[in-house]
Parts: structure tokens; sequence; C-alpha cells
């Protein structure tokens, strides 16, 4: 199927709601440095508040992704955004002078409360659409994400400069409170109440049960986002190293973010490609290793350029098969939850991953650094990878018994 299939007016309002509801969370990071950056220790302060942001993303996507309805979940979708929307607001009324403890309740307050939506809106897609064109809505969910990534930066930078640093925050309150209403263009739920999901040998398995059995997928995932944080945490410290202008660190990233865009888009145009999801997760993943190792190693400022622009060419689809391996590994009431682990599992891949970067930089030189991200990136997906094939084997092993009964 094309990318054609897609146009249609409940995808076109998915679109439209799921831009109001990330661009915020995109914007985030920034925005709270920007908000704090200018009073005593701003940058400091604000370095805690964006932890403190991504903590609660980490902390209340599983759990509040565990509790998602798949026959009725607008209401948790618009609770989420309605809290997120408030906590927003409220880091931007109070400004940069506010008390840190209420400035760290809001920050805290915004990043939890939508942290489900994104994997409720993922689950939501993929029912819009005939299952032969599920490959191209996940690409192109992946084509408008890192488009959105793209362009935050620049908007919380000419809003915070512009006008003001709390306008940021205030338009990011605005963006969440639209996307609530909406969330009334979009179908309740993606599952029927006649609807089992997938029956069988898991219709008595708990839901906890079903998302540990995927467990090799969120390792694989938390492996990519490694990557992410190397290129865009150490890349301004490459770059002096290499005695390069650090005012290239923009574009460079901004053409990684280009390169994902379009490498989501030529996965998107076929269907399926050669090998089992797993497979192509694992061998993109660590062909986007290579890439950021050449990064590390490269001197000249046009070979790191290409090796971003092929890293990110690869690190699209490299997610895409990590969120469509999920979705093979899930049934569909525990779709939500799913990926609401693997927002978190990424999260902490990226978190983990910068803070020992961040630690590494201070003993090491940047190339070395990368290179020991890099060398985390590959140990986390061989252990994806081995999880995968070992659970593959074991349900190999349990199904030959019941083939051979059910034959007789």
């Amino acid at each position: 199927m094309s990318y054609r299939e897609l146009a249609t007016r409940p995808v076109l309002s998915w679109s439209a709601v799921t831009v109001s509801s990330r661009l915020p969370v995109a914007m985030a990071p920034l925005a709270l440095v920007f908000l704090v950056r200018e009073r005593p220790g701003g940058y400091t302060l604000g370095a805690v508040l964006a932890a403190v942001y991504v903590i609660g993303e980490i902390i209340a996507a599983p759990a509040l992704g565990l509790r998602m309805n798949p026959v009725r979940a607008r209401p948790q979708l618009v609770a989420g955004l309605a809290a997120g929307a408030a906590g927003f607001a409220g880091l931007g009324l109070l400004g940069g002078d506010g008390h840190p403890v209420l400035l760290g309740g809001c920050a805290f307050l915004a990043g939890a409360g939508p942290a489900a939506v994104p994997g409720g809106l993922r689950a939501l897609l993929t029912s819009l659409v005939p299952e032969g064109a599920v490959t191209q809505a996940m690409s192109m969910e992946s084509v408008l994400t890192f488009a959105i990534w793209a362009a935050a930066p620049a908007l919380v930078t000419g809003l915070a400069l512009g006008t003001d640093p709390a306008v940021p925050l205030l338009l990011q309150g605005v963006l969440q409170a639209l996307a609530v209403a909406g969330m009334w263009l979009l179908p309740t739920g993606w599952q029927k109440d006649s609807e089992g999901g997938k029956k069988g040998a898991e219709a008595g398995a708990s839901l906890g049960r079903l998302l540990a059995r995927a467990w090799p997928v969120y390792v694989t995932g938390a492996a990519g986002l490694t990557l992410l944080a190397l290129a865009e945490l150490i890349l301004p410290a490459l770059l002096e190293q290499r005695a390069v202008a650090i005012g290239w660190a923009g574009p460079l990233l901004a053409g990684f973010s280009l390169g994902s865009a379009v490498g989501a888009f030529l996965y998107g145009l076929r269907g399926s490609w050669p090998g089992r999801l797993p497979v192509q997760a694992a061998v993109l993943t660590l062909a986007v290793a290579a890439g950021v190792a050449l990064v590390a190693v490269l001197p000249w400022t046009a070979a790191i350029a290409a090796g971003l622009v092929a890293a990110g060419l690869l690190q699209a689809p490299a997610m895409l098969t990590r969120n469509l391996a999920l979705r093979e590994a899930l049934p569909p009431e525990a779709l939500a939850a799913g990926y609401s682990v693997m927002y978190a599992a990424v999260g902490a891949g990226y978190a983990a991953s910068g803070t020992l970067a961040g630690g590494l930089l201070k003993v090491v030189a940047p190339s070395t650094a990368i290179l020991c991200g890099v060398a985390l990136t590959v140990t986390l997906a061989a252990v994806g990878f081995w999880g995968e094939r070992r659970i593959t084997g074991a349900r190999a092993v349990e199904e030959g018994p019941r083939a051979v009964k059910e034959g007789v």
C-alpha cells in the first residue's frame, strides 16, 4: 500500500492532535533551561528541572500505560493531556523567579501527566488504517516526530529570546489544551467490546506477563536512544576537540534529523523488508552505532556531517522496526501499555547514556566518550537480540507438542 491510503480525515485529525500534543514535549527541556537561565545558578537549575521532567515521564509512562483502557481510552488520554497543560501553564505563570520546589512540581506534572499519551495515540493510529497500511502509518508517524523535534529548538529559542522566557511554556500549555479538544475528533478507543485481541495461549495471561515477555524489544529500544544521546550531548565537545566552530553543532544535528525523516519515509515506501523484525532492528541499530563511531574518529567536518546523516537515515527505520516488533509481540489490548513501557525504556536509555557520557568527559576525550557509548549500545543490542532468540526458541518448544496434539 502507498502513503496515499493515509490521506483520510481520521488520520489527518490524528496528525493534528499528535503535533499539538508532542510539540510541547519536544520543546520542554530547552524551554526549562531558558526559563531560569538568568537567575543565579540558572543553568544548573534548568538542567535539574529538565531531569525532573524526564523522570516524571519515565515513572508515569508505564504506570499509566498499564491502566489504559483500549475500549474507552479517551478519558484517560484527555486527563493526561489536561495535566500536562496545567503543568506547562504553571511553569509559565510562575516564571523564572518561581520557587524551585514549585517549578520542580510543575515540571514533574508536565512530564508525568501526558506520559502515556504517545503510546495511546500510536495504538489508536494503527486502528485507523487497514492492516496492510500499518507500516506506512508508523513511518508517517516517525517522519512527523522527527519534524517536530527538528523544529522545536528553533521555536523555543526564537520565542524565549525574542519575547519572554515564559512564553514557550505558556504556548506548550495552550498546545496541549488544544490536543484535549482535538481528542473528540478521534475514536474513543482502538478496540471494540466484542474484540478479545489474541486468544488461545495468551487469553489467561496477565498484562504484566504479556509485557514482560517483550523485554528484548525494550532493551533494543534503549540501545537505539543511547546513540541519539551521544549525537546530541557530546557533539559540541567533539567539535571543540576537532577545532571546529561550535556553531556547526546546530546544522549537523539538523542533518541527523533530516536524515531520520528521510529514512522513515523510505522505510514506509515498501510494505515489508527482508528478515524478521527483531533481526532488522538489531542490524539497523548496529549500523547506526557504526555511523556514530565513524563520527568519533573522523577528523573532517564534512566526514562528521556525512556520518551523522547516514546514522540518522538508519536511526528512524531502527526505531520503526522496534515498534512494529512490539506490535507483533502483544495483543491489541496491551499495545498502549507496551508502547508506554517502550517510551520509558528509551527515555532511560537516553538518560543512562547521557549520564555515562557526561561522567566520561571529565576523564577522557569526547571521541573516547562517544566510543564508550557506542560500546554500551552494542552490548544492549546484543542482549536484546539474544533475549529475542531465547524467547522464540522457548515458544517453539512450547508450541511443538500443542501442534502435534491438535494434529492428532
